[in-house]
């Protein structure tokens, strides 16, 4: 925090994408009101001006669309016992499949996502459900290798927007302060999906036959096709010329006041004497909507494309830029991915050798224990959403009123030891035969400490870079399912070469590396923004449509 503080007096030719004034000291110089970022104009159809209803409803059918997603990506291994046995895969097919569809995850969101930019949210939503159905029917259908394959490709093409479009709805509708809180929302979605799914879909394996899993998926995505149709409003936002961002500034401050307010507050007092009315995030802003504005008409609200001007061809090469230009782009991709393919690792590992003494667990035991993730997830989300968004309030206070993206990071250094416990703990044993119990406490706890580091993770990255996030989210995804192509295409030589309790003691060193990471950044996390800000508003320019820069500045 030190560290903060002592940058608030930089140049002011010098600027950190992401720290804005969050809390206002009013006149009477004892209390604080809350701002709003990015700021909302005086459109009544700026999805930042939605009401809380026209707000719950589109971010509900998103959650519905993820939870449906990662039901279709996840439910596979609860399968893999009949698989064997009915069309003879070998344990190879099942794990290669699983690595294709990765492929098929991280190639589809750099194919679709640059068209995010030009043709609105909808559509990607319409194409990514479209070809999960697709992919479903083939599946039930699935007689060879061939069918496995191709239908898991489909899978992961048709699921590949999903872990970056809905953090840009999240951006179109959301506010800073509430970031935290929706993306681990996102999160419980996912969770839903991938832990919860399982457990059904065991259960119908054994009552109704693996090949109804996925008709199953065929009527919820069906109907989720059809309520996005017809339910899910553009979060697209156009601005128009009298859709506008008014400033509020106070006419006196309090003598008492700490001296960056009263600074900032004669910056702003010399911007009126000037005639400069550009709003700034250091002044204090509020939502003025103008009711004489024409209102979209419904055909608008749901158009199936809300195209606008400007090139794409950029956002097919810029997201792996990004990688390596932001560190906190790196740093969420390194978590995000470490993670995401620690969980396909335990997920792929618990399908084969559950089945197996002292186990001996059927397709409904298997996905009873993906209970314990889910249930660690729940308590992950009230920590790395609600406490967080919580949290950053409180030390924006502490920082005179502004606040940055760095720290949202202190509640992540919990994860850097829980979350390696509870995969050392999954893994010993499970190669110890110990009792099953034991196995759920340390998935639990690992989903606990998922929730929680990912969240905040793509909270951190999106306060920082907000303009360019499309990019910043598919280079994160894309590098995320690089991680679990490898781990899972040499998952099966990996074990056989140094043990499967080695292999978890290993993964679990590594995830403690990377959680380790937000210490440098809540030292040096400012610096670096501040060295990258040119390049950063270049690529945000370069955007088909964004809000004005000077609202972070």
């Amino acid at each position: 925090m030190k560290d903060m503080d002592s940058h608030r007096e930089e140049d002011t030719n010098f600027w950190a994408p992401g720290t804005v004034r969050l809390e206002q000291l009013l006149v009477t110089g004892s209390t604080t009101e809350l701002l709003l970022h990015p700021v909302p104009s005086s459109d009544p159809d700026d999805p930042l001006n939605w009401s809380t209803t026209r707000k719950a409803l589109n971010f509900g059918l998103v959650g519905f669309f993820v939870l449906w997603t990662f039901v279709h990506l996840q439910i596979g291994s609860t399968s893999w016992g009949p698989l064997m046995m009915e069309l003879h895969f070998t344990i190879d097919d099942l794990n290669n499949a699983v690595a294709i569809s990765c492929a098929g995850l991280a190639v589809g969101c750099m194919l679709f996502m640059p068209f995010v930019h030009k043709y609105g949210r909808r559509p990607l939503y319409l194409i990514s459900l479209t070809l999960q159905l697709g992919s479903v029917v083939w599946q039930a259908k699935t007689k060879s290798v061939g069918d496995w394959m191709g239908s898991n490709l489909i899978a992961g093409l048709g699921g590949a927007i999903s872990e970056a479009v809905v953090q840009i709805t999240i951006a179109d509708l959301f506010f800073v302060h509430q970031h935290g809180t929706m993306n681990a929302w996102y999160l419980i979605f996912t969770s839903v999906g991938a832990s919860l799914g399982p457990v059904a879909s065991g259960f119908v394996v054994e009552s109704q036959g693996w090949r109804w899993i996925w008709w199953w998926c065929t009527i919820f995505l069906a109907l989720n096709l059809v309520l996005v149709l017809f339910f899910f409003e553009e979060s697209k936002y156009i601005p128009i010329l009298n859709g506008r961002s008014v400033p509020y500034v106070t006419e006196t401050v309090d003598e008492d006041a700490p001296k960056s307010i009263r600074n900032d507050f004669e910056l702003q007092k010399s911007a009126r004497s000037t005639g400069d009315a550009k709003p700034n995030s250091l002044e204090q802003t509020q939502s003025r909507i103008d009711p004489s504005m024409p209102r979209k008409t419904y055909r608008q609200r749901f158009a199936l494309v809300t195209p606008s001007k400007g090139r794409i061809g950029h956002h097919f090469y810029q997201p792996i830029i990004v990688l390596f230009c932001f560190p906190a782009v790196a740093y969420t991709a390194l978590t995000y991915g470490t993670l995401l393919a620690s969980l396909a690792l335990m997920s792929s590992v618990q399908a084969v050798y559950l089945l197996q003494p002292p186990y001996n667990f059927g397709p409904s035991g298997v996905g009873l224990m993906n209970i314990a993730p889910f249930v660690g997830s729940c308590i992950g989300f009230f920590v790395g959403g609600y406490l967080n968004d919580r949290s950053i309030r409180w030390f924006s206070k502490r920082n005179g009123g502004i606040y940055e993206p760095e720290m949202r990071l202190w509640l992540a250094l919990a994860a850097a030891v829980l979350l390696p416990a509870g995969i050392v703990m999954f893994g010993l044993a499970l190669v110890r035969g110990v009792h099953w119990m034991v196995l759920a406490v340390g998935f639990g706890l690992f989903g606990f400490t998922f929730v929680l580091a990912s969240g905040i993770a793509l909270s951190y990255v999106t306060d920082c870079y907000q303009e360019i996030l499309g990019d910043v989210l598919v280079g994160i995804v894309f590098m995320r399912n690089l991680f679990a192509v490898v781990v899972l295409f040499t998952l099966t030589p990996w074990i056989q070469g140094m043990g499967l309790q080695n292999v978890h003691v290993l993964l679990a060193m590594v995830c403690f590396a990377i959680l380790l990471i937000p210490v440098p950044l809540l030292i040096w996390g400012k610096r670096a923004r501040i060295a990258t800000a040119k390049r950063y508003e270049q690529m945000a320019m370069r955007q088909p449509a964004h809000r004005t820069l000077g609202e972070h500045s």
